[in-house]
């Protein structure tokens, strides 16, 4: 009987040893919460087609990251020797980020910017929400450097955003990076009441010019002339424009078209993985819950209706220097925003609503990747004045 007592003793303490080691015993209202936050970033990617791209593996990755587990089993992203931990280190050492960068060069076409060049007046204009939200964090109590890594998520720049906060303030970084993702797949709903209480009904029927054609000689020359204007002035934003202007040197050269697929094809979309996973499990509600994240979330919101505002604004202004006939509709003013190419999709539904056949998708195009441009160069203003 002893024996027996004995053995069901030793069962029973290696059974409540097991459960100690469950999610549930180490379950925080906290890890609830942000498990239905993934859930729902899920549902939107799914259901609603929000950005699935970016919204199903950060929603996953949040699911991953507040699996609560007992601390020191190496599992965690912020516990070191973990395998989450060396996918997360091209994160927090901002070496995705250009990568996406390269991406984005290989599959982006400059024509309508090149063939119009006072839009990307209008992408600068835009950047108005990243300075506009540093300015606000100042006021709420952020410390400068907080400020700027939270203001660049006015940039509508997943990538800008992640890498301009491993540089100025890691801490928040998975608060700024899930806040600008978020705002970005949300751009179809949060752009289109700003633009029509900005613009009256004259205005949003105002018809373009068609783009000119571009050369191959222009294309090839953007790049290069870019790359050398941009980085003279701000070269801290060498990264990001680099690796922007390098992968649209790929493209339009048409010599290295095996190279601009892989890195408009399987590189970006490898590197999208890890990074959305790995934002998405940086999340865990022990680092992540914090009234700072809140504030960041609220703060991602002013910088986007901020930005918005000022390209569109901005375009009303230049209409004011323009004769008829040359003047732009400032339905576009919006696509300065750098969210690629939805921001310019918005544009294009939103001037369909009030004129069936006022095509706007080409024009916007201009400020679309102008915006690109500028939020990348606001980043290096930013990391040159703050770092």
């Amino acid at each position: 009987m002893e024996h027996s007592g004995g053995f069901f003793d030793f069962v029973l303490s290696h059974l409540s040893q097991f459960l100690g080691y469950t999610a549930f015993a180490n379950m925080t209202f906290g890890h609830v919460v942000m498990i239905l936050v993934g859930l729902t970033f899920i549902y939107l990617a799914i259901a609603k087609e929000y950005e699935p791209m970016l919204l199903v593996p950060i929603g996953f990755g949040i699911l991953v990251g507040n699996i609560a587990f007992y601390p020191g089993l190496q599992i965690g992203i912020y516990e070191n020797g973990s395998v989450l931990n060396y996918l997360y280190f091209g994160v927090m050492n901002g070496i995705y980020p250009p990568l996406i960068f390269l991406g984005i060069g290989a599959m982006t076409d400059f024509s309508a910017l090149i063939s119009n060049p006072k839009l990307i007046l209008i992408g600068a204009a835009a950047q108005l929400g990243i300075f506009g939200a540093y300015a606000i964090a100042l006021a709420l109590g952020f410390s400068p450097s907080e400020a700027g890594a939270i203001g660049i998520i006015g940039g509508a720049d997943g990538p800008t955003a992640i890498f301009l906060s491993s540089k100025l303030a890691p801490e928040l970084m998975g608060a700024i990076a899930i806040s600008a993702y978020s705002y970005m797949a949300l751009v179809p709903v949060i752009q289109p009441p700003v633009m029509r209480l900005f613009t009256n009904k004259k205005e949003r029927l105002i018809r373009m010019k068609p783009p000119r054609t571009v050369s191959k000689l222009e294309k090839i020359a953007f790049p290069i002339a870019g790359l050398l204007l941009t980085c003279f002035l701000v070269p801290s934003g060498l990264p990001l424009l680099g690796m922007l202007f390098f992968g649209n040197l790929l493209k339009e050269s048409t010599v290295t078209k095996r190279l601009a697929d892989t890195a408009k094809g399987p590189l970006i979309d490898i590197v999208t993985i890890l990074i959305g996973l790995t934002v998405g499990a940086s999340t865990q509600a022990t680092t992540f819950l914090t009234t700072k994240s809140v504030g960041i979330f609220v703060l991602g919101a002013c910088s986007f209706v901020i930005a918005t505002m000022g390209g569109v604004l901005f375009v009303k202004f230049l209409n004011l220097f323009l004769k008829e006939g040359n003047k732009i509709n400032p339905l576009i003013g919006n696509a300065g925003v750098s969210a690629v190419p939805d921001s310019a999709r918005v544009s294009q539904v939103v001037g369909l609503q009030y004129d069936k056949t006022n095509h706007l998708l080409m024009h916007a195009m201009g400020p679309n990747v102008a915006g690109v441009i500028g939020s990348a160069v606001a980043a290096g203003v930013l990391l040159s004045f703050l770092y």
